[in-house]
């Protein structure tokens, strides 16, 4: 099969498409034909050689997250069959023609994408972002009904994610973006106020009301201000430090603010997590996340599509930040 291999460390230009071994499911697997594979920025943290993947996933195929069909199932498995489209989180693999997947981290295609033309691009774009949003807003975060709810980078993928689903289940949304236009993209998905972060200090613009959960991928000198922020019972969580862990300048982090506010400040990683913690996180989404899909209440932005052999372009489009939504890369199956 084809697939898009790291050669080595480096730029965009190392991601190459070549030749591979199909991959044949055993256990409680199974191969998907992907049709769609979605970009995500660990995706370029692999490439540059720093998220390396765990043990058991393809070493230089990068790809959380695909749609497909599936093709062929392991002798374990019994909940899917041949044919049936899915979405799959992956701990790694995704930009090649074929793909494995855990049979239990698959979920159906949502019967609302049937309408569209392009239903696996846009299931593509779910499950990197829906499991680490579920995970970390809701469990980790315990985001409530009638809470405030902070998230930066509201266009990326997990931005648009977070700010639909915290909406969805009845949480007043913040959000933090780059640029007007890209606010104006957080407003139209349900965002009650969103700050241009390049124009005005989002701690000051909501000082005054303050939050109760901040989803964070920024980290550097938001630290400090994510604290300040926070309401009594406040949950902070990270899932990114793109900004690094350091706080740098004349700002510090008041760590009494943890105690006389009686905060909590956690993070997570997805990726290297085992295979009955994310059984058991699609199980849930699929109870809680599928309906609001289901219904059509959940609205997916794709930014841009390339073909798999065009992976490099996609990657140098996620490096610049201007996009607003996922980028996808599609299979050109006959």
């Amino acid at each position: 099969m084809k697939a898009i291999v790291i050669t080595q460390p480096g730029g965009p230009e190392v991601l190459q498409m070549q030749e591979v071994a199909t991959p044949h499911p055993t256990g409680s697997q199974v191969r998907i034909k992907v049709f769609a594979a979605g970009v995500n920025r660990p995706d370029v943290f692999q490439r540059k050689g720093n998220y390396p993947p765990p043990p058991d996933a393809p070493q230089d195929i990068p790809g959380l997250e695909v749609a497909g069909i599936i093709e062929q199932t392991g002798p374990e498995v019994t909940i899917w069959k041949p044919g049936d489209s899915v979405c799959a989180l992956l701990a790694g693999g995704g930009y090649a023609e074929y793909a494995l997947a855990e049979a239990s981290h698959c979920l159906p295609i949502p019967v609302a994408f049937n309408h569209y033309s392009d239903a696996f691009a846009r299931a593509a774009s779910l499950p990197e972002t829906v499991f680490t949003v579920w995970h970390n807003v809701f469990q980790r975060g315990q985001l409530r009904k009638g809470e405030r709810f902070l998230v930066h980078g509201g266009t990326s993928g997990i931005g648009i994610t977070a700010i639909q689903l915290a909406r969805a289940f009845g949480a007043s949304v913040f959000t933090t973006a780059g640029s007007e236009e890209k606010c104006a993209a957080c407003d139209a998905l349900g965002a009650d106020i969103s700050i241009n972060y390049r124009e005005a200090d989002f701690e000051e613009q909501l000082r005054e009301l303050g939050t109760d959960v901040i989803l964070d991928m920024v980290g550097g000198n938001y630290i400090p201000k994510n604290l300040r922020l926070l309401r009594e019972e406040g949950r902070l969580v990270f899932i990114n430090t793109m900004k690094g862990g350091k706080v740098t300048g004349e700002d510090v982090v008041d760590f009494s603010l943890i105690m006389r506010k009686r905060l909590t400040v956690t993070g997570s990683t997805l990726r290297n997590r085992g295979h009955a913690f994310k059984a058991a996180l699609a199980h849930e989404i699929r109870e809680n996340v599928w309906p609001v899909m289901e219904r059509g209440a959940f609205q997916t932005v794709i930014a841009e599509t390339f073909p798999l052999a065009e992976a490099a372009r996609a990657h140098a489009l996620m490096e610049t930040s201007d996009h607003i939504g996922k980028i996808i890369l599609l299979n050109q199956w006959p």
